[in-house]
């Protein structure tokens, strides 16, 4: 590529923060041929996709995402074939929701066998979540990209739309008799920390859902690492560097470059620009709103959870806090800024399914609940209480414990504001305002500089999507290349 370069660093891109966003971003800037630098303010690559030791030697707990509901429907992923990079195992059960009396909803990966567990409300189940299901690759392509657009497949808009709206309403109980399948969308829906019902929720466990029962929730082996390390590993193939305990405090401390993508928050954006974003742009970034936060306990366990009901086991994730509306009303007290008695609890036994990462015979338990946005409060008793009630004996298992507060979950990764893993509410409004009212929500006024975070359209999860997009964008407006790199291994 010949061109004159602006400064004397020969660097085309650099991208702040090395988590799966920023990491997209940086891949898919060199696999087009540009020089590009990372600054991780980590010692290790990952962010929301790392995996460390975080109770005793030789148990590897995933310190955010651990199941990636994701991992083979994102078009990022798609395309980086990660699935051929990466090994995983996907749980014949993607999630279950335990309920009193050893009572379970069971999500079979198998949409016909999950219906058909639920009795009396299998076919209303069944009926709400197949044409979805069978279209699950266009949900993830339309819910994958700014919401500004023309759907590419307005069927598929259509339907997602209208079971997002019954489901994000009071009306959401209206197809269903028994307890049990209401509860395990509400068990889904709860993963955006949004009050319950809300359309914004219903969208995403519809999604979530979807995909539970296409290509099921893989779990990566080894930890989520692997995602990050494998992105890693493909940069630096293709003349990326990666530097590491690096923290930048200004834009002004990075080296001259054609384009710069930050992996931030737009809170981070604007104490890196300081005085170089223009008034208008800086009131809508102050204008984003972030969420209530999580609270993160991990345990090292002798044995398996002792579950009452055995199937539970298969799953490799599980709902734990009962009934729809007992799990509403526990989410709508952390929206209005309360400590639920009985919470929400999202749990994860992974060495059911990778041994590897405990030591033989032992495992390891991830587990996170929401709490009001900045909390201090350390929940790990409220956590141990509820995985009690579905699974008397459990506090015996425990070896050892690390727990976080929503404000240590800030400390440990500033894209987390208030322990907001979302980086950014995830409600309606913001899902077309992510975080400004625009078509290329990834370009900034400020030349050269892209918001490739998941404070960026689409959101949040481990997608590669904010950073993919972020780095199209860039591609077309900096150096005049429209083609898609190819991301193939």
């Amino acid at each position: 590529m010949d061109r004159r370069r602006p400064g004397g660093d020969d660097l085309d891109v650099v991208v702040v923060g090395a988590g799966p966003n920023g990491l997209a971003a940086a891949v898919t800037l060199a696999r087009a041929g540009l020089r590009v630098r990372v600054y991780e303010r980590d010692s290790r690559a990952g962010g929301g996709a790392a995996t460390r030791e975080l109770t005793l030697p030789g148990f590897q707990h995933d310190v955010c995402s651990a199941v990636h509901p994701l991992a083979f429907e994102s078009r990022f992923f798609r395309d980086f074939g990660l699935r051929d990079r990466v090994e995983f195992v996907t749980p014949d059960v993607s999630f279950a929701q335990p309920l009193d009396g050893g009572r379970a909803g069971i999500a079979y990966r198998d949409l016909d066998r999950a219906a058909d567990a639920l009795g009396a409300d299998g076919r209303a189940y069944a009926r709400l979540l197949r044409p979805l299901v069978e279209r699950a690759t266009r949900v993830a392509d339309f819910t994958g990209s700014s919401l500004l657009r023309i759907p590419p497949d307005p069927l598929t808009a259509v339907l997602f739309g209208l079971r997002s709206l019954e489901q994000g309403t009071p009306a959401w109980n209206a197809r269903f008799r028994d307890d049990v399948a209401p509860a395990m969308l509400t068990g889904v829906a709860a993963h955006t920390i949004l009050a319950q019902p809300s359309i914004a929720g219903a969208g995403a466990g519809l999604a979530l859902t979807t995909y539970a029962h296409a290509q099921g929730w893989p779990i990566p082996i080894g930890g989520s690492q692997a995602i990050a390390d494998a992105m890693v590993d493909d940069l630096r193939r293709h003349g990326g560097e990666l530097v590491l305990d690096h923290e930048v405090e200004s834009l002004s401390d990075l080296p001259d470059a054609w384009a710069t993508l930050l992996d931030v928050t737009p809170r981070a954006l604007l104490r890196l620009a300081a005085d170089v974003v223009p008034p208008g742009y800086r009131r809508a970034l102050q204008r984003f709103r972030y969420g209530d936060g999580v609270a993160k306990v991990d345990f090292a366990l002798s044995e398996p959870v002792p579950w009452t009901n055995p199937e539970l086991h298969r799953a490799g994730t599980l709902h734990v806090g009962g009934t729809r509306a007992e799990m509403a009303d526990a989410e709508n007290q952390v929206h209005r800024g309360r400590l639920p008695e009985h919470p929400y609890v999202l749990v994860s036994q992974p060495t059911l399914f990778d041994p590897g990462r405990a030591p033989a015979g032992q495992h390891t338990l991830w587990a996170y609940t929401h709490v009001p946005a900045g909390s201090t409060a350390d929940r790990q008793d409220a956590v141990i209480r509820q995985i009690e009630r579905f699974a008397p004996g459990f506090r015996d298992t425990i070896v050892a414990i690390s727990s976080r507060s929503a404000h240590e979950v800030q400390q440990h990764n500033p894209n987390y504001p208030g322990g907001d893993i979302a980086a950014g509410a995830p409600n309606l409004w913001q899902l077309f305002r992510r975080p400004v009212l625009s078509p290329d929500p990834w370009r900034t006024p400020i030349p050269g500089v892209y918001l490739a975070s998941a404070s960026a359209a689409p959101g949040p999860g481990v997608t590669g999507m904010p950073g993919w997009l972020a780095a199209l964008s860039a591609l077309r407006h900096e150096f005049g290349i429209r083609e898609l790199p190819d991301l193939s291994p």
